[in-house]
């Protein structure tokens, strides 16, 4: 018999419990639509800090390019620190550009290339003087530096820059004891050579051009182009010399006077020159034991402004010997008797200052008049030992 299942009976369900005292409802305010106001425009600085970013970049370039390239250029390796004899002298790097492994004696070669001048040149602050100065000292507190090679290639140029250079040549080898060797190029006239007579040594091509012993004083006088467009000069002055050398004077209106002292004055300098010649060859031959050249009894009758070769300077004692640069290491390595040598350079470091300089600075450039004529740039009323090459 089936077995009956008993009817289905619904079990109550108990309600949830009453919560007692509700928290009363919150009253939220309404949703604030905001509106989006556009931010105003940023004013240029970001502009004016993009350009100084890119100037920055241009100058990390450029110190790049002078500081690396030249010593690619030379085929040189950087091998010490910065140096300066003084706080606001230039920083030289020294440069090798031979390498010996097999010895620290060094011999130093200070270039002296162009105008011989007393002004700033156009990648610094500092003229040639006062880089050949600094270049000296260096290689004067050097100890493995046994001797040092001026590499002249010049027409020569002012006549006080280059009595200095000579001056701290004369006093770099009586303070050091270090042999001076001059090694010419092309051209080492005039100045070129007035600053070679003080060293230890010279040598010269066959064909370098040297010589041209003598000073000029160079200027225009214009007075006949101004007649001729109706311009007529006028002048106050305080004395009747002072407009000597005045381009706007007349041939009538210059004193026989003022030529006199013009020339008195080129005869003393000229003179200063053949005591330089004089003695600095003197002096070599004598501290080489006669073993080079020494100056012809008629010299002086060649130091009136003509050019030589450097076979001929050899005949007449100018020069001690000829050659090139590697005759001119063999002689410096004899004099400072020494038989291997690191042969280096000193650079000058770039020097961001400078750069920052150039921004600030407001130079007022010269009127120029085109005469059809490409003029040597001298100054009128500077003396000059400078090659009449130069001059043509």
């Amino acid at each position: 018999m089936d077995s009956e299942l008993p009817p289905y009976k619904p079990q109550a369900t108990t309600p949830p419990p009453a919560i007692q005292n509700p928290p009363p409802p919150v009253n939220r305010p309404p949703p604030v639509i905001s509106q989006t106001i556009p931010k105003p425009a940023k004013s240029g600085s970001s502009t004016v800090w993009k350009i100084v970013a890119i100037l920055l970049g241009l100058m990390l370039l450029a110190s790049l390019f002078v500081n690396i390239l030249p010593a690619k250029r030379s085929h040189g390796i950087i091998r010490s620190a910065s140096y300066s004899s003084s706080a606001y002298g230039p920083k030289l790097e020294e440069i090798t550009l031979r390498e010996n492994l097999l010895t620290t004696d060094k011999i130093a070669v200070i270039p002296v290339t162009g105008i011989i001048s007393g002004e700033a040149s156009q990648r610094g602050e500092y003229s040639m003087v006062t880089l050949i100065r600094e270049e000296l000292n260096r290689a004067s507190h050097d100890s493995n530096v046994k001797a040092v090679i001026i590499k002249v290639n010049s027409p020569g140029g002012e006549v006080l820059a280059s009595d200095e250079i000579a001056n701290y040549i004369r006093e770099f080898q009586t303070n050091s004891s270090k042999p001076v060797v001059v090694s010419m190029g092309s051209l080492a006239a005039s100045g070129g050579y007035y600053i070679s007579a003080p060293c230890d040594w010279i040598v010269a091509n066959d064909l370098t051009i040297t010589g041209s012993i003598g000073v000029i004083m160079h200027g225009f006088n214009y007075r006949g182009l101004l007649d001729k467009i109706g311009v007529k000069p006028q002048v106050f002055k305080s004395g009747k010399f002072k407009d000597m050398l005045s381009g706007t004077k007349s041939e009538d209106e210059i004193l026989p006077e003022e030529k006199q002292m013009v020339q008195h004055m080129i005869d003393e300098t000229f003179g200063k020159f053949k005591e330089v010649v004089a003695s600095g060859r003197k002096a070599a031959y004598k501290s080489n034991h006669q073993t080079g050249k020494p100056l012809a009894t008629d010299w002086e009758s060649y130091a009136d402004g003509r050019i030589l070769t450097g076979k001929e300077a050899l005949k007449l004692g100018f020069v001690d010997e000829t050659g090139d640069f590697e005759t001119a290491l063999k002689s410096a390595r004899n004099l400072a008797g020494i038989n291997k040598a690191e042969v280096v350079e000193y650079q000058q470091l770039f020097d961001f200052s400078n750069l920052f300089k150039m921004f600030g600075e407001s130079k007022t450039q010269p009127l120029k008049v085109d005469i059809g004529l490409e003029t040597p740039n001298i100054k009128a009323g500077y003396m000059y030992f400078i090659s009449p090459t130069y001059l043509q």
